[in-house]
């Protein structure tokens, strides 16, 4: 048995060695979210074969085994003649290998160099705990206390006078029974809410909602790992914004114009009814291609972020994926006048590419 551990052991180690030098390509691509469980992940990785010798004939001669000529085939018995044929050759086969999202979060935050986040103040829950080391004279009969139910019955025995210790006899009367119960304990629990917004109108194509969810998928799993209770919250605009389930946030689409200023003020709403900071670490993702219908409502914007917002968030973050059809004047508009907010960061998403950094500048303060 230790022989099979060990040799299990060293398996699962060169497994996440693959997965770990693969990880830059699994940043950009949505692989993971078909096969995502509640904990883990099923991460597809190229079969391992242990290398092993073959007996052949080296009398051969051409590319590969001598010198050559120039125009020899690299592949004498492949060729064209092979092209669209059916083969009777293997192919290489994908092995399946399952990863938890904790494990996966590590990876993440040594391939991306992050921060353990600090939470801000004192922004945690009580929750009631304990065990049953209490006494108390109200309860249910399962949980009476025999030995603590006749102590009382005898002091009372006792003080009346009743007691004869030529019969020692103790009847309890219902006054006399005394019930397990539990302490309170409070047990501080570090929680957080994520509040991922995202713009719905036409200009958003389904690559742009491509990589918000790449984006989103280890934003989640990374403050997944950094705290004991997380909610998150979806939020999708377009003219007017609405709360959403996860399905529904990365598949919606609507023919609307764009006003930036709904999402925040739906945003701020739950923060002041549901998500109070007293209690809630909160981040806040936004996603859009930069247009906004008014310079007008740009301004609200930058009022409610500056004045409602970022003094509640522990950080705020934008994300502007690049788009045919967006301006990307929004994120130009925040770096302008927001810039000296430290809680605020800007980041431009052109392509897959960029999803690493920018995961890294969104998570890479620690806060």
């Amino acid at each position: 048995m230790l022989r099979i551990e060990a040799d299990r052991a060293r398996f699962r180690e060169i497994v996440r060695g693959k997965i770990r030098g693969d990880l830059k390509r699994y940043l950009s691509t949505s692989e993971l979210f078909t096969r995502r469980g509640e904990r883990a992940v099923s991460v597809p990785i190229p079969q391992i074969e242990l290398p092993r010798l073959r007996f052949g004939d080296n009398r051969k001669s051409g590319v590969g085994q001598g010198a050559g000529e120039r125009g020899d085939a690299l592949d004498p018995e492949g060729g064209e003649s092979a092209a669209g044929a059916p083969g009777e050759a293997g192919a290489e086969h994908a092995l399946e290998v399952e990863v938890e999202l904790e494990e996966l979060a590590a990876m993440l935050g040594r391939e991306l160099e992050l921060p353990f986040i600090q939470p801000r103040g004192q922004r945690s829950l009580l929750c009631e705990g304990g065990r049953y080391d209490h006494i108390r004279s109200r309860g249910p009969d399962s949980l009476r206390h025999w030995r603590r139910t006749f102590r009382r019955a005898l002091e009372r025995s006792v003080a009346s006078g009743q007691w004869d210790p030529a019969r020692p006899r103790i009847v309890p009367l219902r006054e006399d029974y005394r019930f397990r119960a539990d302490r309170p304990r409070p047990v501080p629990h570090s929680s957080a809410v994520i509040l991922h917004m995202m713009d719905v109108s036409g200009s958003m194509g389904r690559e742009q909602k491509e990589i918000v969810r790449i984006q989103a998928f280890w934003i989640d799993t990374w403050l997944r790992s950094q705290y004991d209770q997380i909610e998150v919250l979806y939020i999708v605009h377009d003219a007017a914004a609405k709360i959403v389930d996860r399905e529904s946030f990365f598949h919606l689409r609507e023919s609307g114009g764009t006003k930036i200023s709904s999402a925040y003020e739906l945003c701020l709403a739950q923060i002041q009814t549901r998500y109070r900071p007293e209690d809630w670490n909160i981040y806040a993702f936004h996603y859009s291609d930069g247009d906004n219908w008014s310079a007008r409502d740009t301004e609200r914007c930058m009022a409610l972020l500056r004045d409602e917002l970022l003094p509640r968030v522990n950080q705020f973050c934008y994300g502007q994926v690049k788009s045919a059809y967006g301006s990307g004047q929004f994120k130009k508009d925040l770096d302008q006048h927001l810039a000296d907010l430290d809680r605020l960061v800007t980041v431009a998403v052109n392509d897959r590419s960029d999803i690493a950094a920018s995961i890294r500048a969104f998570l890479g303060k620690g806060r």
